[in-house]
C-alpha cells in the first residue's frame, strides 16, 4: 500500500546559532509539507525524476519530500545563503536523502542544466510586505522581506517557472493574502500554467495558502 503520510524530518542538528542566519522551520514550512502530503498520491503517480526547491533554508521541505519519494528521484536545492545550503545538505544526510545544494540566486547557476526537467518545484518565498529597500538584506531579512505586495522576489521567479517545468511538472508556492492570489493566478496563466488552491491556514496575523500550478494542456 502506498504511503499517504509525509514524515517531518529530524532537524535537531540545527543549532540556535544557525537560526541566527537561516530561516527557522515555521508554520509556512509545515503548511507546505502538509500540501505535499495532501497531494502525495498525485506526486507519486507522476514518478518524478527531479525535484527542486528554490530558497531551501533549513532543507526541511525538500527532505520531507525525499523521505517519501526515495532515491528514485534527484533532489536539488538552491539558496542565496551559503550557510543555508550547508544546513540543507546536513538535513538531507540526517534523514537519508541526498540533496545537491547550490549557492545561487533563485536558479541562476543551474538553469541551463535543469531546463524542462523539473517535475516538482517548491518555493516558500519571502512574501511579507516590506519597504523595497529591505529586500535581500542580511541573512534573515532576505528570507521574509518581500517588498511591494510581498511580491518582489517571487515575481522574479514566475517567468522562469515554465522554463523549468517538465511537461507534467507541478509548482508549489507558499503565499499570503496580501500577495494578491488572484493576480498571481492570472500572471501564471499568462505563462501557460493553471492554478489551484491546495491548502490554507491562519498563522497569527497571516493567512497562508499553498498554490499549485500545472502546465495547461493544449
Amino acid at each position: 500500500m502506498m504511503e499517504t503520510k509525509i514524515k517531518t524530518p529530524d532537524f535537531s542538528h540545527i543549532t540556535s546559532e544557525d537560526l541566527e542566519h537561516i530561516y527557522e522551520p515555521s508554520e509556512d514550512t509545515f503548511l507546505l509539507i502538509d500540501a505535499l502530503e495532501k497531494d502525495l498520491e498525485l506526486i507519486v503517480n507522476l514518478k518524478p525524476s527531479l525535484c527542486l526547491e528554490v530558497g531551501s533554508g533549513s532543507g526541511v521541505v525538500i527532505t520531507a519530500l525525499g523521505t517519501s519519494l526515495g532515491s528514485g528521484a534527484r533532489y536539488i536545492a538552491t539558496d542565496i545563503n551559503p550557510r543555508a545550503c550547508h544546513i540543507t545538505q546536513m538535513t538531507g544526510e540526517r534523514n537519508g536523502v541526498h540533496i545537491s545544494a547550490v549557492n545561487t540566486d533563485l536558479v541562476t547557476d543551474i538553469l541551463p542544466n535543469v531546463t524542462g526537467c523539473v517535475d516538482i518545484l517548491l518555493f516558500n518565498p519571502p512574501y511579507v510586505v516590506t519597504p523595497h529597500e529591505e529586500v535581500g538584506q542580511g541573512d534573515l531579512e532576505h528570507t521574509w522581506a518581500g517588498g511591494h505586495k510581498g511580491r518582489q522576489v517571487m515575481d522574479r521567479l514566475f517567468p522562469i517557472v515554465p522554463l523549468l517545468l517538465s511537461r507534467t511538472g507541478v509548482f508549489y508556492l507558499v503565499a499570503i493574502r496580501e500577495n494578491d492570489l488572484d493576480d498571481i493566478a492570472q500572471v501564471m496563466k499568462g505563462h501557460g500554467l493553471s492554478c489551484e488552491h491546495v491548502i490554507s491556514r491562519r498563522a497569527g496575523p497571516e493567512h497562508l495558502t499553498v498554490l499549485k500550478f500545472c502546465v495547461e494542456s493544449d
